[in-house]
């Protein structure tokens, strides 16, 4: 189970109406749409927003329904940042830039792989555009493909355990794409990593983000109840254990430098309480060279806890 700590995963009710309204598609559960809700309360009702083909698109606006109270824009999977940077723009030249903020979203398939060079683009023109990746590890709305974000030892439909002694037995064997370290040399203002369990760690990076002049890139872990096999209460005890393993650390950085982590607790949880729970991993669990590869995960959370300093 995961360790209490001082960051609270639930978030203080409050008077105004949420501008993520019930009644939408997604899985009971859904960690992508749980932060979905706590970003765009916290970004408020002057945002326009566009969002990149996905789950998260499908399930909050089938047509001529939409989940939104904001204006949003419905974008391909690889162009939610080309659409922004044309909305900020129009609002430039209407000097209504300052008062309304422009947000760009998609899941890790558009951020990690499709998309990548119109956001790339977005960030070298410094514009003040705020992305955020909502990154459940796979392409979850078409199946389970595997993704630049997937992590290694997955078990997805594009890269499927088995029972071979060769590493595509493993499941996915490419290391996760470092997004983070690429945005920040693209020079960004503004860059943090959090995750569905901490929704008012989410809360706080978001309105801090929007506060910062300049492009910003937020990215938070975002589990899916049907990709990962997990049941529909796990969503967010298993967001808490991604971080408290050094496998997805909660980060933060102003103007390139790491401001604020949060640490680990001081009894060390292995990853093993963090991949058991989920099928995806399941085959990992069965053989000695499962058991191995685990061991190496664990040395891929260690190394986050001593290059980031996550240690308590």
């Amino acid at each position: 189970m995961p360790t209490k700590t001082s960051l609270k995963t639930i978030v203080k009710s409050k008077k105004t109406d949420s501008l993520f309204s019930p009644g939408h598609r997604a899985c009971a559960g859904c960690g992508q749409a749980i932060a979905a809700r706590t970003v765009v309360n916290a970004l408020g009702p002057n945002t326009i927003i566009t969002n990149a083909t996905g789950c998260l698109e499908v399930t909050t606006t089938p047509y001529p329904e939409s989940a939104w109270g904001v204006p949003w824009i419905h974008s391909l999977f690889e162009n939610p940042a080309a659409i922004a940077s044309g909305i900020y723009a129009g609002l430039k030249q209407k000097k209504q830039d300052k008062k309304i903020k422009v947000v760009a979203q998609g899941g890790d398939g558009s951020t990690f792989d499709i998309g990548f060079g119109l956001i790339s683009g977005m960030w070298e023109r410094g514009e003040n555009i705020l992305y955020i990746c909502y990154d459940n590890e796979a392409y979850s709305n078409t199946g389970m493909q595997a993704s630049g974000a997937t992590p290694w030892g997955s078990s997805t439909t594009t890269t499927p355990a088995g029972s071979g002694k060769t590493i595509d037995a493993i499941g996915s064997h490419q290391q996760k794409k470092d997004i983070i370290a690429i945005a920040l040399a693209h020079g960004l203002k503004y860059v943090a990593q959090t995750t569905a369990g901490y929704l008012e760690d989410i809360e706080a990076k978001v309105k801090k983000a929007v506060a910062t002049e300049g492009p910003a890139y937020i990215q938070i872990l975002a589990p899916c109840i049907p990709g990962w096999h997990i049941s529909s209460d796990q969503a967010m005890s298993l967001s808490k254990l991604a971080a408290q393993t050094g496998l997805y650390p909660l980060l933060e950085y102003i103007d390139g430098e790491l401001i604020k982590v949060m640490k680990t607790p001081a009894k060390k949880i292995k990853v093993e309480e963090y991949l058991k729970p989920q099928r995806r991993f399941a085959h990992l669990f069965k053989s000695k060279e499962g058991k191995e590869v685990i061991k190496y995960i664990q040395t891929l959370a260690d190394n986050n806890i001593e290059k980031y300093k996550l240690g308590a």
